[in-house]
């Protein structure tokens, strides 16, 4: 297979589109507005809603996402399913701008609906990887999938950098609506069409409840990729929980404001795109297991000294380092997992990785806040984030694979 540049243009620029919620709506501006604003984190009460609406989100992604990958096998229609999330996240995000003060309960609702559908989408978006790079590009079209998101990160938060200055929070949402749903247009355009499968929608989800219940005792029943889940399962809810939880910690305990906290995260995209460019290539050929333990080191050291952090100053040193492995642990981990994946299912795998990454996503979050009230500080939460990089690591030592995927006659 050749590499098709419009089908991996295009399907990097939908990371550049929904990563735009990632930064803004995730991970930076959104969380310390709901925290703080609209429901007050005096008593970390805030901290537990953000943690309860990340959680159950991702809990409903994980136990649909096998499903739906089965699906989206059977039916033939990757595009649509991807294309009806997308509607979904875009437009629970411009109903986040009717957001008041103690509105709660409805923010919680619509950052599960804007969740679902970035996350859900997700698992039709990696299972076009598969299918538009060769088995030796896999690695690197990863990492450029995650490099080109970094840049929309970067360029969604410039955008939104001048709005929240003025304090004009509502049209920070609706930005970020209108930047996922204009740049996601061309994977729409160029991606691979569906295929018109064999059955309809129904007969296609019958088949693809017994078969999600097939497929994961199948990957129970190998090894290799069995430990691999487990490992990815733990050190991942690690990861999620940093990016979901990262600027609360900042603004709350080391008192950043938010036009700070858009300089920080800027220059932690900064780093995280330095990080991808510079890796995209070895995960190739030192084989994707050894960039993942790198990564996992690193991260281990970063949660362990960011509960000694004291100042502003040296949180943005230790960001800017932690910067440098955030796209790559993911991309490695997602070529490292292709090498599992039987040709002509890949939606259906990808929906059971994204069952094991949503998964992680929802005791991470639970455990931060109930620290974070429990000791009256979050410092105690943070650490305890340390310990899911180091359980994830110790057992990825044990699993065989991740090798090059490119022969060494190719250096």
């Amino acid at each position: 297979m050749d590499l098709n540049k419009k089908h991996v243009i295009s399907w990097t620029l939908f990371d550049f589109a929904n990563s735009s919620y990632s930064a803004v709506i995730a991970a930076v501006v959104f969380p310390v507005y709901y925290v703080n604003v609209i429901v007050g984190n005096d008593a970390g009460l805030g901290d537990v809603w953000w943690g309860r609406a990340i959680s159950i989100s991702m809990a409903i992604v994980a136990l649909s996402s096998p499903l739906l990958g089965g699906i989206a096998d059977y039916s033939g229609l990757r595009k649509k399913f991807l294309f009806i999330y997308t509607v979904l996240s875009v437009a629970a995000i411009a109903s986040l701008s009717l957001l008041e003060r103690g509105m709660f309960f409805e923010g919680v609702l619509l950052v599960i609906a804007a969740n679902i559908g970035m996350e859900g989408g997700l698992v039709f978006y990696n299972s076009f990887l598969p299918r538009i790079a060769p088995h030796e590009y896999q690695g690197r079209v990863s990492a450029w999938g995650f490099m080109v998101g970094y840049a929309g990160s970067i360029l969604s938060l410039l955008i939104a950098l001048p709005l929240v200055k003025a304090g004009q929070f509502k049209d920070t949402w609706l930005m970020v609506s209108l930047f996922f749903a204009l740049f996601s247009i061309p994977a729409f355009v160029f991606l691979p069409p569906d295929k018109g499968g064999e059955r309809s929608v129904a007969a296609a989800g019958m088949k693809g409840l017994r078969y999600s219940a097939r497929t994961l005792r199948e990957i129970w029943e190998k090894r290799e990729a069995r430990k691999f889940l487990i490992s990815y399962l733990i050190y991942e809810d690690g990861v999620n929980t940093v990016i979901v939880f990262s600027s609360i910690f900042a603004a709350t305990t080391l008192g950043f404001k938010p036009q700070e906290l858009i300089y920080l995260y800027l220059v932690v995209q900064g780093t995280a795109l330095f990080g991808s460019f510079t890796m995209a290539k070895p995960i190739d050929l030192w084989g994707p297991k050894k960039v993942v333990v790198l990564s996992l080191l690193m991260w281990t050291s970063v949660a362990a000294a960011a509960f000694f952090i004291q100042t502003k100053g040296y949180f943005w040193l230790l960001a800017s380092f932690a910067g440098l492995g955030l796209g790559t642990v993911q991309a490695a981990s997602r070529a490292f997992y292709t090498q599992f994946v039987p040709e002509g299912r890949e939606a259906e795998y990808f929906g059971v990785y994204s069952l094991t990454g949503k998964s992680s996503a929802v005791l991470g979050p639970l455990i931060f806040g109930y620290m974070s009230t429990t000791f009256g500080s979050q410092r105690p939460a943070i650490l305890s984030v340390a310990f899911f990089f180091l359980i994830g690591l110790i057992i990825l030592f044990f699993v065989k694979g991740g090798g090059p995927n490119i022969s060494k006659i190719y250096k």
